[in-house]
């Protein structure tokens, strides 16, 4: 049983990443009902928190069907981030994360997200006021290092356990990787393996297949997997993984009505979220990935970025079920 605190999260949780612009409520919801083990809020700034930032207080908003939760703060000023950790806490989740690991380059040029790597006794440093200032566990999300020549995750990993972290999560690329290349496991296999470390260490990065779920699973022994962009448009990952790990049998490709429905309920929990206008209109970064290998999708997709009410969305989305649907059956 993997635990974060005195939260159970079963034999080998599956996490939704935080991502930007993705993980709002309405994905995290989609995600929950296809089998997502635990959720992260989008980033949140700690300045924007304690600006009252409308956009960051935005992302504080968590509902009860998503829970266990964790809130993901980031920043490059001590003061800041703990007075933000307060902020976030005040808002109940179970869990609070510290981004350590955007390599975006407005965050991590400036000594934050992933940027904190080149000062390790800063990051121990703050980590060690967050954890002392919460009530709820602290969790860590990062990469390898700031690049190859920099690679120091089993020191970064006994340093933040020391502090009182209660799981962490590594993304096996270096800052200055981005998101090219491949993520190299070998080194979250490293932290797991230390006989100094007793934290659940999770991984990340690259998993896109219940395959390939199984073979990180065999081969470098984590606690959990933390997907990411294989989720976008595809929450039915995170149910094929955990049918494969117990059975090694692969569920049916979802149904051209299941993407359907799923997508309209994506929709329709975006627009109760964030109004019609908005709702609608950051909708359409997700049309491509629900229907991703479908053929004859173009045409509708045309069709879904230049919708502008929910009736005429949610009309094409029934034209794409009532005409595709022969198709793929």
């Amino acid at each position: 049983m993997v635990k974060i605190g005195n939260l159970n999260l079963g034999d080998f949780p599956l996490l939704l990443a935080p991502m930007e612009d993705v993980s709002d409520p309405p994905f995290r919801a989609v995600c929950k009902e296809n089998g997502a083990d635990v959720m992260y809020t989008e980033f949140i700034s700690a300045e924007g928190l304690i600006r009252d930032a409308t956009k960051s207080l935005k992302k504080l908003d968590i509902y009860d069907y998503e829970r266990p939760i964790g809130i993901q703060i980031f920043g490059d000023k001590i003061e800041s981030m703990r007075e933000a950790a307060s902020i976030a806490e005040a808002a109940k989740p179970e869990i609070l994360d510290i981004n350590y690991g955007c390599p975006v380059k407005k965050v991590a040029c400036k000594g934050a997200g992933a940027g904190i790597l080149l000062d390790l006794p800063k990051m121990q440093k703050m980590t060690e006021e967050i954890v002392k200032n919460c009530t709820i566990p602290v969790t860590v999300k990062t990469r390898l290092g700031w690049d190859e020549n920099s690679i120091k995750i089993v020191e970064v990993a006994k340093r933040l356990q020391d502090v009182g972290i209660q799981a962490l999560t590594i993304h096996g690329r270096t800052r200055k990787q981005m998101y090219k290349g491949v993520a190299d496991w070998s080194y979250i296999a490293d932290v797991k393996n230390n006989s100094d470390i007793h934290i659940p260490i999770f991984g990340n990065g690259d998993i896109d297949s219940p395959e390939k779920a199984l073979e990180y699973k065999n081969r470098y022994g984590i606690d959990g997997i933390m997907i990411g962009r294989a989720a976008i448009g595809y929450p039915w990952i995170f149910n094929e993984i955990k049918e494969y790990l117990g059975s090694s049998k692969k569920l049916p490709l979802p149904s051209i009505a299941e993407r359907v429905n799923t997508c309209k309920k994506h929709l329709s929990f975006s627009i109760d979220w964030k109004g019609d206008r908005k709702g609608i209109f950051e909708m359409r970064r997700h049309y491509t990935a629900y229907f991703k290998g479908i053929t004859n999708f173009k045409p509708f997709r045309t069709k879904l970025v230049e919708a502008l009410t929910p009736n005429d969305v949610f009309a094409i989305l029934e034209e794409i079920k009532s005409t595709l649907l022969l198709e793929y059956s």
